[in-house]
């Protein structure tokens, strides 16, 4: 599959994952999605916080803040159910509980996570 193929993938899926949170009984907010290269650094580069070999800079990623009323859930933990959720909706979903970012959601390319 072509990074294009992955992204479109991903944005198909997206909807199903946002739609799951609300099923769960849970709202959000959303973190961060796209990380643009001008600011974080080219793929493989450091320029701020993100990781160097991000999905996010990909278009592959988003990270999303779960709340249960007014309480922020932020523990891995709390991802747990919507992440297990996540990774059985194609075989190159990925979650961040299996590599501690709880709560990042993506698809792998060429094994960036």
């Amino acid at each position: 599959m072509t990074l294009g193929q992955k992204q479109r993938l991903f944005a198909r899926l997206l909807p199903r994952l946002l739609d799951k949170v609300f099923e769960l009984g849970l709202e959000y907010t959303v973190g961060d999605a796209y990380r643009d290269p001008r600011v974080h650094g080219a793929m493989g580069v450091r320029k701020s916080y993100s990781h160097p070999r991000s999905a996010h800079k990909l278009r592959l990623a988003i990270d999303l803040n779960l709340f249960r009323g007014a309480d922020f859930l932020e523990q891995t933990a709390d991802h747990e159910q919507l992440g297990t959720w996540w990774e059985q909706q194609h075989p190159l979903c990925r979650w961040g509980g299996r590599f501690d970012d709880g709560n990042h959601y993506s698809i792998e390319h060429d094994g960036v996570k």
